[in-house]
């Protein structure tokens, strides 16, 4: 079996584009993968066009590690987040493709089921009016729906600091939030890397009285020793990753131990193998893995 041919389709959503990817062999088995880019779908198809007839075409899709391997490997430029996520597409394509011809579930083929039941938390449920109203408002529409955990984002702008009446208002959401749901539900706040070192501790002690589950990139991904310098002060679980898209990069911040969790986007990440290798490296320092 081997791969014929590789079809892309951009499907455009209220929020950004989602691109699909169908990967055809010349056995007539078809293989799917997905991921949603931040505003670099043109750069995305226009690697697909290049690395396909380098990498793909011709490929045995079995031989999933080795054509990841290559795909990132024989390019002399640095991987980042275009290339990592065509490889992540194809990659989770190919394990379709793979469970399909073996009539089993990917999960099977990597080792076999863990656990039950998998926690889940609620997020883009608070596109309302930035008032304690509003939130604690959606955040009670969220649980009625059976939620028991959800993330948000109460930020308004800013880029390293925060002034003081907008730190107070971000708060206000927070606490109305917790009161909508009660002690049991995990709130987790994001912070999309907005602040430097300084605010963000000072935020995570106003925010520790609402118990968050953690606080999510509290300082832009860049500067791993601006996020252990933060992660040192700050008495709440610190979670990153999304925007961190090798294996290499993820090896400094486990050895920094900068962070609780970790945050890997499988469609950003080089796809599940190389997700699943990454949780097994976590596990090692006592690291929660929460792929994004």
């Amino acid at each position: 079996m081997r791969i014929s041919d590789v079809k892309t389709y951009v499907l455009g959503t209220a929020w950004r584009n989602l691109t699909y990817v169908e990967v055809h062999t010349d056995e007539g088995l078809v293989g799917v993968g997905e991921v949603r880019m931040l505003n670099h779908t043109d750069a995305l198809i226009g690697y697909f066009a290049e690395a396909v007839p380098n990498h793909v075409l011709g490929a045995d899709p079995f031989q999933v590690e080795d054509l990841v391997a290559r795909m990132f490997r024989n390019d002399y430029a640095r991987a980042g987040e275009i290339a990592m996520s065509a490889i992540s597409t194809l990659e989770m394509a190919c394990w379709d493709m793979v469970g399909k011809a073996l009539n089993q579930p990917v999960y099977r083929l990597l080792g076999g089921q863990v656990r039950e039941r998998i926690k889940a938390y609620a997020n883009g449920w608070y596109t309302v009016e930035r008032t304690p109203q509003e939130f604690h408002a959606a955040a009670k529409r969220v649980i009625a729906r059976g939620y028991r955990a959800l993330k948000l984002d109460p930020f308004g702008a800013g880029f390293y600091e925060l002034d003081r009446p907008e730190q107070q208002r971000s708060i206000e959401l927070v606490e109305a939030v917790r009161d909508a749901v009660g002690p049991e539900v995990d709130i987790l706040v994001e912070m999309h890397g907005r602040f430097n070192p300084a605010t963000a501790v000072e935020i995570a002690r106003q925010l520790e009285s609402f118990r968050p589950g953690w606080v999510e990139e509290p300082v832009p991904p860049e500067n791993l020793a601006a996020l252990k310098k933060a992660a040192e002060h700050i008495r709440i679980p610190v979670a990153t990753g999304e925007r961190i898209h090798t294996r290499h990069e993820f090896r400094e911040l486990l050895e920094l131990q900068a962070a609780d969790v970790i945050q890997p986007d499988i469609t950003h990440f080089g796809g599940i193998l190389e997700t699943k290798k990454l949780a097994a490296w976590a596990d090692a320092y006592y690291v929660l893995v929460a792929p994004h």
